[in-house]
């Protein structure tokens, strides 16, 4: 393989080309998983019946079931001819006989038709045992109710620094979930064969993971499963892991009936079934010098996992990877821990726990700021890495010039100093609305922690015609994957990008593939397919060579002709040179490979390199809040990222645009509540709907959005010398969130620092304005009567 970030000369990557399925999904004609059922003739429909006890033992009768016209099965436990579970955990029964969460799927009813099977699900009845529950993390937290394994974080004496700390602070910070809120819900598609195989449409991430869960729960191995992912209408890591179950209850069904099945589910279902991204609780104690460098940081981070493991363990580790973001902290102690609640099992989203992680030094600084009496800008950009440090789990920062580098871009091209004295101009001039600005950075690892993940697999046929067909094993949800693989092959093999065609991933064409998450997939299966490519023109290259007179390493392939360096003949078509490597029975197709080198991970002492390299980037947003209703408006936003040499700037500036947007929805909109009474409706979600979980809208928008990739930043160690970029712009939203906690402390006297709820909705910002504005002289950090606020700590109470 040639070096893996050369590019050749005129290539196609690091063009804009539209998504490969623009046309398709703006004129509507692009299927999805559940159009595939609405094709297919004899198709019955699965439907749930779900838990109405957020933790009871159960009894179920499905005799009704069968008295509704139009019911053709109930499938229970007693159907399962393999193993009776949906999670690689072996602790999230496909059948429960123990309801863990209201919501919780019992039995399946299978109908002609929706209706049918929706009735039938009607009529089964179940019979509650109640048990104690744990609705919320601080209830599971009283209760000791954990589950996985704890881990810690650590470095240097973070004790011994704390109590030489000039300013020791001390809080607790709750961080909230977010539903993932895809436009298309979950949804499956099994038929069975006339050969006893079964083929498994399914919306996932990870259909190599599907077709382990279908067979096991089948009995049957894997090569008897085929899972295809033809397209998804969003992820965001809730299609990881949640799809499996659900395929292998289609799959279930397809056996016991002989007929195809396809569950989907609808929009209420899919939001009371499926998990969410984690809510934290947070304890912390942080010493800084009198000059704002951070001194020590120890902290117990909780996250909620809900009743089943799924993925909490490496999203618990990711996030305790990321409590330092781009600061240096030389002393640290970060103790994590999962919480065993109630409620749907948490699960994987954009950032996978990366974003939980960073809140808590972002919310410490944000908090202990205005009490040093140093800009928070300043005290950000004073804790920067610096080139040669290590990350808390001794990693080397590579490439930790760019931090300065890209914030000083930052603060020059949106007018950073200017606008702050207009902002502060505005504010004295207006009582009852203040505006704010700030700046966050960002630095996010990319890889999986789990160092096993971090391979991928291809396989290109070029066809006599000189025809390519490219099948990898990444899925597509919008975000463009499939659209860089084009480039990434047409690049490779010299095409244009019309020669090239990518087929839908299939677990039969490249086995054994890891999630498309952890922002990783254009680079794993970019280096495989890249792989592929070059073998095949490799092959062809000393045909070419014969036919043109040259050796073969003077032969050239670009926008689909073949030449030689030299000489004077006349070029060749790409599919001239295909035609004739077949017909001198020239191998013309490769299966492409690709591992992320230099990985070394010990996640029992939770201390090496995870992560291939980091992605950086900053952003300035200046918001304006209403003090009458806590109403934010967000004015404007600039952002400069790095996502190395860019495969497709036009996707990549999609994806950051994206990224922040939702990020601030988590940060500042996306409210998840459950029912915490002791009531009849104890652990029942309360926002099931948009009509009450509030999404970002374009009215959310920034009026005016600027975003910039940071040039020059050629990455030597991935496909074509691009960086990541799905996962790390989701915490460039954290300087909306700073933004917000200045303007609620323009509301008051200087020097006081400001507690915001998150998300900070109107609500947290109205009731955070309140307290600002009683607050009538400035307020020291060893007065401030919040216990939640940040406290100034004798020396002597720091031991722990």
């Amino acid at each position: 393989m040639s070096a893996l970030a050369d590019r050749p000369a005129d290539p196609v990557v690091g063009l804009s080309p539209a998504h490969e399925s623009a046309a398709l999904h703006v004129t509507g004609a692009a299927m999805y998983t559940d159009d595939l059922a609405a094709q297919t003739a004899g198709v019955l429909t699965a439907w749930p019946v779900q838990s109405a006890e957020a933790h009871a033992r159960v009894k179920i009768d499905v005799s009704p079931a069968y008295e509704v016209a139009g019911v053709v099965r109930v499938l229970t436990a007693a159907d399962v001819p393999g193993l009776n579970d949906a999670g690689i955990k072996h602790d999230e029964p496909l059948f429960p006989d123990e309801a863990m969460y209201t919501g919780h799927a019992l039995v399946w009813v299978l109908g002609e038709t929706a209706e049918a099977a929706r009735l039938g699900a009607e009529a089964v009845r179940v019979s509650y045992e109640p048990l104690p529950s744990c609705i919320t993390v601080v209830e599971a937290i009283a209760a000791g109710s954990y589950q996985g394994i704890a881990r810690t974080v650590a470095r240097g004496d973070a004790s011994t620094a704390m109590t030489e700390s000039a300013h020791v602070f001390e809080g607790v910070c709750e961080v909230g979930g977010q539903e993932h809120f895809y436009l298309e819900t979950q949804a499956s598609l099994a038929l069975l064969d006339s050969e006893g195989q079964y083929f498994v449409q399914s919306s996932t991430q990870h259909p190599s993971e599907t077709q382990e869960i279908v067979a096991h729960v089948l009995g049957v191995p894997s090569s008897r499963v085929t899972v295809q992912s033809l397209r998804m209408g969003g992820a965001f890591g809730g299609k990881e892991m949640q799809p499996h179950g659900l395929a292998a209850v289609a799959a279930l069904g397809a056996k016991l009936t002989g007929r195809p099945v396809r569950l989907r589910l609808n929009r209420t279902q899919d939001i009371t079934m499926t998990g969410k991204r984690h809510p934290f609780h947070i304890t912390w104690r942080a010493g800084f010098s009198d000059d704002g460098l951070i001194q020590a940081l120890e902290a117990t981070l909780t996250a909620d996992g809900g009743w089943s493991l799924d993925l909490s363990e490496p999203v618990l580790g990711r996030a305790l990877c990321h409590v330092d973001n781009a600061y240096w902290i030389p002393n640290v102690r970060v103790h994590g821990r999962i919480a065993k609640t109630n409620k749907t099992s948490q699960t994987a989203f954009r950032g996978f726990g990366g974003p939980q992680g960073m809140f808590l030094i972002e919310d410490v600084l944000g908090r202990v700021a205005p009490v040093l009496g140093i800009d928070p800008a300043e005290l950000r950009r004073r804790n920067f890495y610096r080139p040669g440090q290590r990350t808390p789990y001794g990693q080397l920062v590579k490439d930790a010039e760019r931090l300065p580098s890209i914030w000083a871009q930052l603060l020059d091209e949106s007018r950073f100093e200017r606008r702050r004295s207009e902002v502060a101009g505005f504010n004295a001039a207006h009582a009852d609305a203040k505006r704010g600005i700030a700046i966050t950075p960002v630095k996010f690892g990319i890889s999986f922690n789990f160092s096993a993940f971090n391979q991928a697999g291809a396989l290109v046929h070029v066809y006599k015609d000189g025809s390519v067909l490219i099948n990898h094993g990444g899925t597509e949800m919008g975000q463009g994957l499939h659209t860089k693989m084009l480039q990434v092959a047409a690049t490779a093999l010299g095409l244009r990008l019309e020669q090239v065609r990518l087929a839908p991933t299939r677990t039969d064409k490249v086995p054994n593939t890891s999630a498309t998450a952890a922002s990783s997939s254009a680079d794993l299966n970019g280096g495989a397919v890249k792989h592929a490519c070059e073998q095949i023109r490799d092959r062809m290259a000393a045909v070419a060579g014969r036919l043109l007179g040259v050796d073969e390493r003077d032969v050239r392939f670009a926008g689909g002709s073949v030449t030689a360096l030299g000489s004077e003949a006349e070029p060749l078509t790409f599919a001239e040179v295909a035609e004739a490597a077949y017909l001198q029975r020239v191998q013309l197709w490769a299966a492409g490979f690709y591992r992320t080198e230099g990985l070394h991970w010990n996640p029992d002492r939770m201390q090496g390199s995870p992560f291939k390299y980091f992605a950086y980037g900053a952003a300035v947003t200046e918001v304006e809040v209403d003090g009458f209703t806590g109403a934010t408006r967000v004015r404007r936003v600039d952002i400069v990222h790095d996502v190395g040499d860019s495969l497709s700037p036009m996707l990549d500036l999609g994806q950051i645009e994206g990224g922040y947007v939702q990020g601030v929805g988590w940060l500042t909109l996306e409210e998840l509540r459950w029912d915490e009474s002791d009531g009849p409706h104890r652990g029942r979600l309360l926002t099931q709907s948009a009509s009450t979980y509030k999404l970002p809208s374009f009215s959310e928008m920034p009026e005016e959005f600027h975003v910039r990739l940071f040039a020059n930043a050629r990455e030597d160690g991935a496909v074509y010398g691009s960086k990541a970029v799905g996962e790390p712009p989701l915490m460039l939203a954290f300087s909306a969130r700073e933004a917000i906690r200045a303007a609620v402390g323009a509301f008051g006297p200087a020097g006081r620092s400001v507690e915001l709820g998150s998300p900070a909705t109107p609500e947290a910002v109205f009731w955070a304005v309140e307290s600002a504005r009683e607050t009538t002289t400035a307020a020291s950090a060893d007065t401030v009567d919040d216990e939640r606020a940040p406290r100034l700590v004798p020396a002597a109470a720091t031991e722990t």
